[in-house]
């Protein structure tokens, strides 16, 4: 009986291993936590994994991180960085340790935070994250922006602020993010990938207002610049900065130095807008009234040059033609006209010869009856009859009293 309870409860190695990993991974703290400490030694294996300690005032943590999630943590880490590390607790079973699976570390102090933002740098560089030639023009006259920002800051309101006095006509959409602690860079990014389900929208305006420079470490984050240079809109950056550029500035397609001059940079000033097109309202008519004064001197100068043309090609050959063949009508007509002449003069001497006035200028008369009917002979007269004489200056009447015939030259020859 006492054996019997004394085997009661006993477990294996592995059971008290899986029972001590079960604990660990049921509580929500140590499923998920972010731990503070100081480097206190840091091996990369051939395998890619890292394997670290981290220190505080009494107590050491292992930790590793795999291959996966060393990528973005190559060469800055050394001995003596304070660091939070981002993981899990759980029991390495083949050494029956617990140690702290991290995902990701972020440097604390300036040289460390230093060191990691170069080096995020220069890998980002080689990939070409920020190639000019990536760069993206923004629109001329949005209609509806994005705004990723907090929304109690105060860059939404210098954005607001600014909107309103230059060009009030773009919608602002707001995409809510946090902008500073560790849970700043997931929040963005979220934020940022959001804008892609505005409809409309036509550019994303990612701004940040005044702070320290340690505020702005979220925005060198590989994951929001990653996530800037990817962004479905073009991005334009104002992060309350005048002297210190994030490496999200140098993957944005535009970046100010303050939320304002974001805001400006990316809306038009309408007033400037107004008077723009006014100055372009009058270089255009004074232009058009140019054209215009060109286009009538040449119409005027064209129209001369036609008119020369027209007299030289086509009315003056057809007046030199036309004077020719004056020329030769007068000639035809002159001698048409001479042989008429000498064809009327001929005509005239002819009528002139079978004019019956000719006989009566040599002392003949003409004699006609009470009818006007020529007398030709004695046949023609009665005794008594009235004859009516014609002479070539006077007329005159007679009376028959007797009618003698005489022989003709023709009877005396027979």
């Amino acid at each position: 009986m006492t054996a019997d309870r004394a085997d009661f409860g006993i477990l294996s190695v592995d059971e008290v291993t899986a029972r001590i990993d079960g604990l660990l991974r049921v509580d929500p703290v140590l499923a998920s936590l972010r731990v503070r400490g100081e480097i206190v030694d840091f091996k990369r294996h051939t395998s890619g994994h890292v394997y670290f300690t981290i220190g505080g005032q009494r107590s050491r943590l292992a930790a590793v991180l795999f291959r996966s999630d060393a990528a973005s943590v190559v060469t800055w880490p050394q001995k003596g960085d304070e660091v939070i590390v981002e993981g899990r607790i759980a029991v390495y079973p083949d050494r029956g340790l617990y140690q702290l699976y991290a995902r990701r570390l972020h440097p604390l102090g300036k040289g460390a935070q230093a060191r990691a933002r170069a080096e995020t740098e220069r890998r980002l560089a080689e990939e070409g994250v920020f190639d000019n030639r990536l760069k993206r023009p923004f629109p001329l006259f949005p209609a509806k922006i994005v705004v990723v920002t907090s929304p109690t800051g105060a860059a939404l309101q210098d954005v607001i602020k600014v909107a309103s006095q230059r060009f009030p006509q773009c919608e602002l959409v707001l995409s809510p993010c946090l902008v500073q602690g560790l849970e700043a860079p997931p929040s963005i990014v979220r934020a940022i990938a959001r804008a892609r389900s505005v409809a409309g929208a036509e550019a994303i305006l990612l701004v940040r207002g005044g702070g320290s420079r340690d505020d702005l470490n979220p925005f060198d984050d590989e994951r929001v610049v990653r996530a800037v240079r990817l962004a479905s809109l073009p991005l334009m950056t104002g992060l309350g900065h005048e002297v210190d550029r994030t490496l999200a500035d140098l993957a944005a397609d535009g970046a100010a130095p303050t939320p304002s001059a974001a805001a400006e940079r990316l809306l038009p000033d309408r007033y400037a807008l107004l008077a723009q097109a006014g100055q372009m309202g009058a270089r255009l008519q004074s232009s058009l009234a140019r054209h215009l004064d060109r286009s009538r001197t040449a119409m005027e100068d064209l129209e001369r040059r036609a008119l020369m043309a027209l007299r030289r090609q086509i009315l003056q050959p057809l007046s030199e033609r036309l004077e020719e063949s004056a020329a030769r009508l007068g000639r035809v007509f002159s001698v048409h006209l001479d042989r008429s002449r000498r064809d009327l003069a001929s005509l005239a001497g002819r009528l002139q010869i079978l004019s019956p006035l000719v006989p009566l200028s040599r002392g003949y008369a003409a004699c006609t009856d009470d009818g006007g009917s020529p007398l030709r002979g004695a046949a023609d007269l009665t005794e008594g009859m009235v004859l009516h004489l014609r002479f070539l200056d006077a007329r005159a009447q007679a009376r028959v009293e007797s009618v003698q015939p005489l022989l003709s030259l023709n009877a005396k020859e027979e």
